[in-house]
């Protein structure tokens, strides 16, 4: 009988530096794109996730901002926003706040805002929809073509319980 292992490489899963921004945010700048990884992470936190695919699903705002003033507009003011309220509460830009629970409580002054509720809506498809975290998460993809999940296993995820 052959026994099936799933090898997840380690990098996959170790979180990177909380600061880390991978790519050049040319168009919003550095320190807005720093924000939005941190933003992405405080919103959805998976420690498991290294910040590459939190990167992945913000890097497409910078492209976006070229083309869109007033995207470019939300973001960069929305950042802003964030950074004055950590300012004002903790002396520093809101990346450099170090725990968790006092972001949430600044993201949670926000959120009733457009700036967050665009983050937030597009976070959801640019984390979940990223076929490179499915493994991580226990996730198979799609099983319609394969007769669905029900004689296929829909309860082996273990790590919900």
């Amino acid at each position: 009988a052959a026994v099936g292992v799933t090898v997840v490489p380690v990098g996959a899963l170790a979180a990177a530096p909380p600061a880390a921004a991978g790519p050049e945010f040319e168009t919003l700048g550095a320190d807005v794109g720093r924000a939005l990884v941190r933003m992405a992470r405080d919103i959805f936190p998976h420690d498991r996730l290294a910040d590459r695919y939190y990167v992945a699903a913000v890097a497409p705002y910078d492209a976006q901002a070229s083309k869109e003033a007033s995207l470019k507009r939300l973001l960069s003011d929305g950042v802003a926003e964030l950074d004055a309220l950590a300012s004002q509460r903790h002396g520093k830009p809101y990346v450099d706040v170090a725990t968790e629970p006092e972001r949430v409580a600044l993201l949670k002054a926000v959120e009733p805002g457009a700036f967050f509720q665009k983050v937030k809506g597009d976070l959801v498809t640019g984390i979940y929809n990223n076929k490179a975290v499915w493994q991580l998460f226990g996730y198979e993809g799609s099983s319609w073509e394969k007769g669905g999940y029900v004689n296929r296993g829909f309860d082996d995820i273990d790590w919900l319980t």
